[in-house]
């Protein structure tokens, strides 16, 4: 198939352009950067130039290629900004559905996050609504969701991958993330906040697979969501941090999530069932 991956140079994106690649696939990666085509070419795809938030140059790049699927990995999360990355999941998202429709695709693969549930006591499935009754600052994240799921869904042949929190190399829980930053300056307390982690390969993986996967909005999550208190002590561990802070109490949308789903109707499997075995393996 022909494939075009928008946000191909992203942490999911560098790892799944080869294995679209080794598959036989024919993968055209886009990227807003031109410094960045070198990237896109070394991992064994076509390189395209063009800017998420340029409406004609996203349908121009995507009327050029005239893929089958196109998968959306756009995001923005340089900046820690929920604001920007809003602003690419609603208007980028907006211009990748509009180009895909107008040149005939068959079908789009999309990120969404597993941390968008309105709250409860247990790992929400996928039955659960989004929370979109939240207030500021989080109601930013949710609009922007909302958005993407909603324009995604326009396409007849969707999978929404609502991932869990990433971890893995170059992500913010990488050794040398920003995450293990504030581990190390015990600036991440251990709360009762429950989290769903995916290691990025997990992700790649999932997006690969999801090819082949019927209609649907799945939670990509592994086998263990788990509260701070038991998550936070083992990845300071892990990185030689000091113990980190112990501070009671969460939101009740920090709930993780369940992979029931995706393994039981999708056949979908952790490579890294657990963040305990991840985080190991991930900053060993």
């Amino acid at each position: 198939m022909k494939i075009f991956v928008a946000g191909s140079t992203g942490v999911i994106g560098r790892s799944l352009l080869p294995k679209l690649v080794r598959e036989g696939h024919e993968v055209i990666g886009m990227t807003h950067s031109p410094e960045q085509k070198q990237v896109i070419q070394a991992l064994g795809a076509k390189a395209i130039v063009a800017d998420a938030f340029d409406r004609e140059g996203i349908l121009a790049a995507v009327g050029e290629v005239r893929p089958d699927v196109v998968i959306h990995q756009l995001t923005s999360l340089s900046n820690w900004s929920s604001a920007d990355n809003a602003r690419i999941r609603m208007e980028g998202t907006r211009n990748l559905v509009d180009a895909a429709q107008k040149a005939g695709v068959h079908k789009m693969i999309a990120q969404s996050i597993a941390w968008a549930y309105e709250p409860g006591d247990h790992p929400a499935t996928e039955e659960v609504p989004l929370d979109i009754q939240s207030s500021s600052p989080r109601k930013t994240t949710i609009d922007g969701i909302v958005a993407l799921e909603g324009a995604v869904a326009e396409i007849p042949n969707h999978v929404i991958l609502r991932y869990g929190t990433l971890y893995g190399p170059d992500t913010w829980y990488d050794r040398k993330g920003a995450m293990a930053d504030k581990i190390r300056k015990r600036e991440l307390p251990a709360t009762d906040g429950i989290t769903s982690f995916l290691h990025v390969e997990d992700a790649a993986n999932a997006a690969l697979l999801a090819l082949n996967w019927p209609t649907g909005t799945l939670n990509i999550v592994d086998d263990e969501p788990a509260p701070g208190t038991e998550w936070v002590p083992v990845y300071a561990d892990a990185l030689q941090a000091p113990v980190p802070e112990i501070q009671l109490g969460s939101s009740g949308w920090e709930r993780g999530a369940s992979n029931a789903k995706a393994r039981k109707e999708y056949g979908w499997e952790p490579v890294f069932p657990t963040w305990r075995l991840g985080f190991a393996q991930a900053l060993s």
